[in-house]
C-alpha cells in the first residue's frame, strides 16, 4: 500500500488513482532565464522518486514537465519585469535565453539520472489553451478586466485558501495594497491571467492577441492550461517545491477548479528548502549554487543525489561541502561494493519487502537507504543475491548502481595486459616484480585481489 502526504488535506493518505494502475502526474519545471539551481534540482529529484516509487509498484506513470518561458514577474504579486525579457531586446533574445538555459536545465536532469518526463510543453507554445481557459474564466464570472490587464476575483472562489491553510486576511499580507499599480484591481491579492501590453508593458517582447487586445498570459495560468490538455480536468497528483505553494499552487487550483467545475488534482506533493549557511537557497538570494560548480570541484553529481536521498523530501536540507563530500565518499564505498558482486541471482526476498515498505511509506528513503547499506553488510547471502536486490532497490534510487557493476566487469586491454604479466610473475615467484605491477594496475584505477582460485579484479572508486 503505497501511502503519501497529501499537501491538500495535510495528512497521510493511501493513494488512489483515477483510472487503475496509471498514474497522471503533473511537475512544477523551471522559468528558463537562468540555470537551475541545486535547490530547484532537489524538487526535481524528489519529483523523480515519487515517478519511480510509482513505477516500482507497476503503475503506468504520465508526468507533464512544463517549462515556463514567457509571463513569469520578478514579484509574486504581478509586478516588475518578466523574467524572461529582463536581458533581451528583441525576441530572438529571448527565444536563445529560453533555448540556453532549457538545455541546461535537460542536461541537469540527465547528470542526476532523472526520468525525463513524458512531454514538457513551453507556456509559449500553449497561448491558445491558456486564451481558452481564461475565456472560459471570464463568462463564468470568475474574472473580469481592467485598462492593464485581465484578474482572477478571488473573492469568487470561497476555498482559495484551502492548500495554504491560512485565512484571506493573512493571505493579504503576500499582495499589499501600496504595491498594487493598478487602481481598477479589486482586491490586492487578486492575480493577473492576461498582461495588456500598454503602459508599464508596451515594450513586452512576446506578445499575442487575444479578445483583450494583444498581450502575454499571467505566469499562474499557463500551469492549469497545460495540465488541463495533456492530463485532463482532474488528475492524480501534482508536485512543487514548497515556495510555490503560495501563490502559484494556490492560484492554480483556484483558476482550474473555476473553469472546469471540478477537483484539480487529488494530491499534492510538496518538497521542502535546500539551504545553505541555514539561509534559503535561491536566485533571488544570490547565494546559489548549480550543478556544474559541484562538478567543477570534482564531485560526482549522483554524489548529489544521494545527500539529497539521505533525507526526507518534506524535511528542510542544509547543504554543506562537508556534507557532499560524505555523501560522495558513501557512494564511492557503495560502488566499490557493487563493483566486487557476482553475476546478480535470486534475491534476498526480505530485504526487498523491507524496502518496498520503506519507499511507499511517503518515499521514506533515509529508511530505504539503511536497508540498502543493511543488505551489503548482511553475511547471511552470497553476492549475487545482493546484487539482484540491489539492483532492484536501484530502480527507485537512481544511482546508476547496474551500470557501475558493468563497466566495472569490463577491464581495458592494458590493465588485462598487466594483469596476466603480474600472474606469470607469481608463478614463477618474481614477488617484487609482482608488487611492481599490481602498483601499476592500482595506479591505472583497478584493484587486485588474490585468492585460492587464481585473482579478483575491480575497478577502484
Amino acid at each position: 500500500m503505497l501511502k503519501l502526504f497529501n499537501s491538500l488535506t495535510r495528512t497521510i493518505e493511501e493513494f488512489k488513482p483515477i483510472k487503475p494502475d496509471q498514474v497522471g502526474l503533473y511537475t512544477c519545471g523551471p522559468t528558463v532565464y537562468n540555470y537551475a539551481h541545486i535547490g530547484n534540482l532537489r524538487t526535481m529529484i524528489m519529483s523523480d522518486l515519487l515517478r519511480r516509487v510509482f513505477e516500482y509498484n507497476a503503475y503506468e506513470v504520465k508526468q507533464i514537465m512544463n517549462i515556463t518561458d514567457v509571463g513569469h514577474l520578478t514579484s509574486d504579486a504581478d509586478t516588475g519585469e518578466d523574467k524572461m525579457e529582463k536581458n533581451a531586446k528583441t525576441k530572438q533574445d529571448v527565444l536563445a535565453i529560453a533555448e540556453k538555459y532549457t538545455k541546461s536545465f535537460l542536461n541537469d536532469l540527465k547528470a542526476l539520472n532523472i526520468e525525463s518526463p513524458t512531454i514538457m510543453p513551453k507556456a509559449s507554445e500553449h497561448v491558445a489553451e491558456q486564451i481558452e481557459m481564461i475565456e472560459s474564466l471570464i463568462n463564468k464570472g470568475f474574472a473580469y478586466q481592467s485598462d492593464e490587464a485581465v484578474y482572477f476575483d478571488v473573492s469568487k472562489f470561497p476555498e482559495y485558501n484551502k492548500l495554504i491553510g491560512q485565512n484571506l486576511d493573512e493571505m493579504k499580507l503576500g499582495a499589499r495594497q501600496e504595491v498594487v499599480q493598478d487602481p481598477k484591481k479589486k482586491n490586492p491579492i487578486d492575480f493577473v491571467l492576461w498582461f495588456k501590453t500598454v503602459g508599464r508593458y508596451e515594450n513586452h517582447i512576446l506578445r499575442w492577441d487575444s479578445p483583450w487586445g494583444t498581450g502575454f498570459p499571467g505566469w499562474h495560468i499557463e500551469c492549469s492550461a497545460m495540465s488541463n490538455k495533456y492530463l485532463g480536468m482532474t488528475f492524480d497528483i501534482h508536485t512543487a517545491g514548497i515556495d510555490l505553494k503560495f501563490p502559484h499552487n494556490t492560484n492554480e487550483i483556484a483558476q482550474s477548479e473555476s473553469a472546469n467545475g471540478k477537483p484539480f488534482a487529488n494530491f499534492w506533493l510538496h518538497g521542502e528548502h535546500l539551504l545553505i549557511q541555514d539561509g534559503r537557497m535561491g536566485k533571488s538570494e544570490g547565494n546559489f549554487i548549480t550543478l556544474q560548480t559541484l562538478i567543477d570541484k570534482g564531485f560526482n553529481p549522483l554524489a548529489f543525489r544521494y545527500l539529497v536521498l539521505t533525507s526526507h523530501y518534506r524535511s528542510k536540507l542544509n547543504f554543506t561541502w562537508e556534507s557532499l563530500q560524505a555523501a560522495q565518499n558513501a557512494l564511492n564505498n557503495l560502488n566499490q561494493e557493487v563493483s566486487s558482486f557476482d553475476e546478480p541471482r535470486v534475491g534476498c526476498a526480505q530485504f526487498e519487502q523491507d524496502f518496498l515498505q520503506a519507499v511507499n511509506n511517503d518515499l521514506d528513503t533515509p529508511k530505504a537507504i539503511a536497508i540498502m547499506w543493511d543488505l551489503i553488510k548482511t553475511d547471511e547471502f552470497p553476492a549475487s543475491a545482493k546484487a539482484q536486490t540491489l539492483f532492484k532497490f536501484d530502480q527507485v534510487l537512481g544511482l546508476k548502481l547496474e551500470e557501475t557493476w558493468k563497466k566495472s566487469k569490463a577491464i581495458p586491454k592494458e590493465v588485462q595486459k598487466l594483469v596476466d604479466e603480474r600472474e606469470e610473475a607469481r608463478k614463477t615467484k618474481d614477488f617484487a616484480k609482482s608488487d611492481e605491477l599490481r602498483k601499476e594496475i592500482e595506479t591505472a584505477g583497478y584493484l587486485l585481489d588474490d585468492t585460492l582460485d587464481g585473482y579478483k579484479i575491480k575497478k577502484k572508486f
